[in-house]
Parts: structure tokens; sequence; C-alpha cells
């Protein structure tokens, strides 16, 4: 089978690879779609920042959001079978430390974890095996490029709103618009919020958030951002704030347009922040937020809402490539002038 790899040159190679047999509680997925995240841009695309076990092995198929349907399982399966259409939690942790017991096998520390795309080959290829412990259920409503951004950039963005708690009390602000941006704007929408307001820099990427309709106001990155939701907000700021860009200037922002007693989630990895601690947290007793993926139970509660909320995250997908493709994927997707990209198998090309 073909499979793509990242050398951290910004290029992709494909090279051939056996189509492996699942053993003992693992299954073969024929993958459909797989998405491509910002990390993958940030961490291995350009160049391997990531060092040691948790950084991106060399040689590893490239791939974190994976979704597709089982062609075969191994002995001691319990739950899936043949046929069954699947989204693949992208961390195969222990199963046995207080983390992986929890759901949350992103925060697992064992030296057995490995991540898919990362440490173990992902799903940047025609088929991928995968723990039965690490699969997430694909109702037939939703598409298999719907799964693969469950499988990670949706999930994260759903466990930072439950942090933070979305509901019909609230004005929003996300900045960052690229996919986890949009999709956080997508799930706020359904979670009730009253408004949302989103801040990005990219010409491209505030066309693209302005086109899918999320939004009650975009507004151009800039030094009057905090002044301008305020503007918007009687003067008070918003109840909830959502960082994605990871951007120190965004993240200030977020801070210090939050009302008093508002909450700010950073979701966006990497960067930096600087703030003055009195001012612009303790004395409006504000709160943040880290969240970092989510738990695989709460996935699973995200895909049945997603269901129930008629929520189709394939919108997002601005671009779709097949995997001979896959070097201009990724090209695109680091230039930031796009929506989701996804690199897709039996689905059509649009």
């Amino acid at each position: 089978m073909n499979g793509a790899i990242l050398p951290g040159d910004s290029s992709i190679q494909l090279k051939k690879f056996d189509i492996p047999v699942p053993g003992h509680g693992e299954v073969l997925i024929k993958m459909k779609s797989s998405t491509i995240c910002g990390s993958d841009i940030r961490c291995i695309y350009h160049e391997h920042l990531g060092k040691g076990p948790e950084g991106y092995q060399p040689g590893i198929i490239a791939g974190h959001e994976p979704s597709g349907q089982i062609v075969e399982t191994g002995p001691g399966c319990r739950r899936f079978k043949k046929g069954d259409r699947v989204i693949v939690y992208h961390i195969s942790g222990c199963g046995v430390c207080n983390d992986c017991r929890r759901g949350y096998m992103i925060s697992c520390t064992s030296e057995y974890r490995r991540a898919y795309g990362w440490q173990r080959d992902g799903g940047m290829a025609e088929y991928l095996l995968a723990e039965e412990k690490d699969l997430v259920y694909l109702p037939d409503e939703l598409s298999y490029s719907d799964g693969a951004q469950v499988a990670c950039g949706f999930g994260t963005v759903y466990e930072g709103l439950e942090k933070i708690g979305i509901s019909g009390n609230d004005a929003v602000l996300i900045t960052g618009l690229g996919p986890v941006g949009l999709a956080s704007a997508m799930l706020c929408r359904a979670m009730g919020a009253q408004k949302i307001f989103g801040v990005e820099v990219i010409e491209d990427r505030m066309s693209i958030a302005k086109n899918l309709d999320l939004f009650d106001q975009v507004i151009k990155a800039g030094e009057k951002n905090v002044e301008q939701i305020k503007d918007l907000t009687g003067g008070n700021g918003v109840e909830k704030s959502i960082d994605c860009s990871a951007n120190n200037k965004a993240r200030l922002t977020c801070i210090q347009a939050a009302r008093k007693w508002g909450k700010i989630v950073f979701i966006g990895e990497g960067g930096t922040v600087e703030f003055q601690p009195s001012r612009d947290i303790i004395h409006d007793q504000k709160t943040i937020f880290g969240s970092w993926v989510t738990s695989i139970w709460k996935m699973e509660e995200l895909v049945e809402k997603l269901v129930r909320w008629k929520i189709k995250p394939e919108k997002l997908i601005t671009h779709r490539f097949k995997l001979d493709d896959a070097d201009a994927a990724y090209s695109l997707m680091a230039s930031g002038k796009c929506g989701k990209v996804a690199v897709v198998f039996d689905e059509e090309i649009k």
C-alpha cells in the first residue's frame, strides 16, 4: 500500500508499505478520509520539533485524524466488527494508568503511549492498523470526513467548550479562525451562544468565516480589538473567550475582552502570552482554562450530539485531495489560505 511520511523539510514522501495484519485486540481499517491538523504543520511538516519518545518518529506514516471502515479484526476484539464505520482516537495510551482510566489517553505518560501519525503509523495511507480500544463508532448520519475531524479538531474544541460552559447566556469571542476556530464557532452556535465574534489576521480565513455565516461579526486582528469587542457588548466584554491562534496578542485580547467573572480557554498550542495578573485576571475574577485534546468518552458523546444537532463538520473542508496529491494538500494547509484540508480515498473529490 502507499503511505505518506513527513521528512521535516516542508515536503511529503510517498512510500510503499506492507498492508498490516491485525493482532490480538487490533483491527485493520480501510481509510476513507484523513484530515490535516495544524499541529502536523507546526511540529512535523516544516521540521521535527518534538524530540524523544513523544516526537514524530521519522519514517512513520503521517495523519492523526483518521476515519474509515474495518475490513479485518484480530482475535480478542469485543465490540467492533468487520464493516463498522469508525473514528480513531489518535493517541493509543497504555490503558491502565490513571489518565487512561479516565479516558484521557492524550495525557498518558507511560512508555507504551504511542500516537497515530507520530509514533505509530497514521491515516495517510490506504490502510491503518489500530487497537480496538482506540475506536469510536461513526454513525451513518455522519460522513467519514465528519468523523476524521472529530478525531482531533472537533473533539479538542468540544472539550474546551465544556470546560468554560457555553450557553444561551453567552457572548463569545474566538481568536484565530482557522479550522479549530471555525469548529469552535460551529459548536458554540449549536450550544446556544447568543453572540459570536471572531478575530483573524489572514484575509482568506476571514472570508471563509464570513461565508460560513457562523459569526455575528468577523474583525480584522489589530491593536483596537479589545475596544471593538467591548463596543459590541455594551462596554462589558464577552462572557466566554476562546483562543485558537496561539498568538500572544490574540491571547491577551481574549483575556482583556472578557467581562468580570468571564471564562477564557486556550486551545491553540505553542506561543506565549504576557498579562498583568491583578488587573487582567484577579480583580475581575476571571478564570483561564487550558485544554488539550479530549477524552475518548467525551468524543463518543460529541458524535452523538453532532447527529442530534445536525452538524456536519465536513462543511469546514475547503479542499479535498487524493493521497497521490498529499504534497499539495500539506502545502496548502501550511499556507493558511484555506479551511480544513482532507485527503480522501473513496469519497468524491470536490
